[in-house]
């Protein structure tokens, strides 16, 4: 069996915290591939390690000098090296990181090799193999994604390791140049690396047991989910859940490998089981809730639209011509109503309303602002009777008014809209009646 593992910054930030890794990954010898990120925070007003080499690129770029912003990131690795009692020296490395800070080099190294330098540390814990992830990440020139050639070149280097560490986030182009992905992209390097050698599992470890059903911040102890579907998760994703990154999910999913979501300070934790398909039921008629708010509704009414050829092609091409995409389009025989970012609609709300007005003449528009988006997913929805019927009870006892309705065909999730006012107290009124008192 092959296992990859990826750990986060807050699995990474001090010795201590690279011990509980150590542990985790000498616990089992098929964790054989091991992808590190940079050491993050260390207690709540620490900066990242990451954000360090922002600034202290930034300083270079601004002709100021950063040599002294560089000496501190070396000494937050230096700690984590005595403190566990490594030999190893990043005196060398450091030396050419200040020459190229000096030649600017770019944003993207510099960010990099906070990911670089700890995955030299890791190596040298666990005497595991150190790769370089400009050798086998590869980007296209324009700095795309090259997922092709970074297969092959994974692949070829990995095929008879017994233990390598391939720091995350970045990767570099055919002319050595290095290219970060987005932040949180430690979760698409293991994601490729576990395409690559064909693993059983890939355990992502974070500082949480797995996905909560519904925001910790919104509602008090959340249960975790055990497992959940590709299609689901990346529904959640799409509402505002975030424990990984949603490009991770698509090179393990093309290859049937399940993601496993660990927590590195209660490693006897299962946490959250991220897989294809699963015939086990689910515990809840609910997998999870997700939300987000900031949109804005344009409610179009014209009698007869229903029999107009095209109408609401038309009504689109306003929008898209004013390059604002669209959230959901609930329609009725007369009315259709445009769910938009309200930020996004607010620049060009009165080029769109004049493009409607011309192209197919309304009755009448009506805009509403700060408005909330919650999604209700769940694949046990699909066999469950009075799903809706449950989510109006719970909002109305909680005297809130919905604004939006809309379910996809799939059946996999149910999204209302509510007022910007209502939506903590719709997420928490939904929690209760589906996974607390479960009526």
């Amino acid at each position: 069996m092959k296992k990859v593992v990826k750990f986060g910054g807050s699995s990474l930030a001090s010795s201590e915290q690279f011990k509980k890794v150590g542990k985790i990954i000498r616990a089992d010898e098929s964790r054989m591939f091991v992808v590190p990120s940079a050491p993050g925070k260390r207690f709540s007003n620490d900066t990242k390690v990451t954000d360090m080499l922002y600034s202290c690129y930034g300083a270079a770029i601004r002709e100021k000098k950063f040599v002294e912003q560089l000496d501190e990131i070396h000494a937050r690795y230096q700690e984590i090296i005595d403190g566990l009692g490594l030999t190893l020296s990043l005196e060398k490395d450091f030396e050419i990181i200040r020459e190229n800070f000096s030649k600017k080099i770019g944003r993207d190294y510099a960010a990099s090799r906070g990911e670089y330098l700890n995955g030299k540390v890791m190596a040298a814990y666990l005497g595991f193999e150190f790769i370089d992830a400009a050798e086998v990440i590869r980007f296209h020139d324009d700095h795309t994604f090259d997922e092709d050639a970074t297969n092959v070149l994974l692949a070829e280097r990995l095929k008879d390791s017994k233990g390598a560490v391939i720091p995350g986030f970045y990767g570099a182009a055919e002319n050595g140049t290095v290219v970060t992905f987005s932040r949180g992209g430690s979760d698409v390097t293991g994601s490729l690396v576990a395409l690559a050698v064909k693993a059983d599992l890939y355990e992502n470890w974070t500082d949480v047991s797995g996905f909560l059903i519904a925001d910790p911040r919104i509602v008090k102890n959340p249960k975790s989910i055990e497992t959940i579907t590709y299609k689901e998760l990346r529904e959640l994703s799409y509402m505002g859940a975030s424990v990984l990154h949603e490009d991770a999910i698509f090179p393990v999913r093309k290859a049937g490998i399940p993601i496993n979501i660990r927590n590195t300070n209660a490693p006897e934790d299962k946490g959250t089981l991220i897989v294809e398909g699963t015939c086990r039921q689910p515990k809840y008629t609910i997998t999870g809730i997700a939300g987000t708010d900031g949109f804005a509704s344009v409610t179009i009414e014209k009698a007869m639209m229903n029999s107009e050829i095209g109408f609401c092609r038309k009504v689109l091409q306003v929008f898209e011509d004013n390059d604002i995409s669209i959230e959901h389009m609930p329609s009725g025989i007369d009315t259709m109503t445009i769910f938009v970012h309200k930020d996004e609609f607010e620049e060009k709300e009165q080029q769109v309303l004049a493009g409607i007005h011309k192209t197919i003449n309304p009755d009448h528009i009506e805009l509403e602002s700060d408005l909330a988006l919650i999604a209700i997913v769940g694949r046990g929805m699909r066999a469950t009777r009075g799903t809706a019927g449950r989510i109006f009870s719970a909002l109305a006892h909680a005297h809130i008014n919905v604004k939006m309705i809309d379910q996809g065909s799939s059946e996999l999730n149910i999204i209302v809209g509510v007022r910007h006012d209502d939506f903590k107290n719709a997420i928490r009124a939904l929690y209760e009646i589906f996974v607390v008192t479960q009526i």
